[in-house]
């Protein structure tokens, strides 16, 4: 981990991006909180603070006594935050932009289109 996120944070993303590469499906359990600490390197309370993110987005849930586990929905969750994060991040200030410069819709696709087949 070398980011300027906090540590928590990124452990958060990690899970999220098991969850959206399948490498933790629907279901499946979760590494527990010292083992996350453990692999991450960091104090367990951090790790567990990363937990709670995703147990509080409802991608993760608590079984007692058994541990955490990746909740049903949570990949399509996942994958829809992702894609209204990618819009407002990435999208919305292409088609500000392409508006500024007078722009099409079918003139900016083509462009889209072109720099895709490189």
């Amino acid at each position: 981990m070398d980011d300027s996120r906090p540590l928590f944070q990124q452990i958060a993303e990690a899970l999220e991006g098991a969850v959206l590469d399948g490498s933790m499906p629907e279901g499946s359990q979760v590494p527990s909180i010292n083992e996350l600490a453990a692999f991450h390197r960091v104090n367990p309370a951090t790790a567990l603070k990363g937990v709670t993110l995703l147990v509080d987005a409802g991608i993760l849930h608590k079984r007692r006594g058994i541990g955490m586990f990746v909740s049903e929905g949570a990949r399509a969750q996942l994958l829809a935050a992702r894609r209204a994060d990618f819009v407002e991040r990435h999208v919305a200030p292409v088609v500000a932009q392409a508006r500024a410069l007078g722009l099409t819709a079918a003139e900016v696709s083509a462009l889209i289109v072109k720099e895709m087949e490189r």
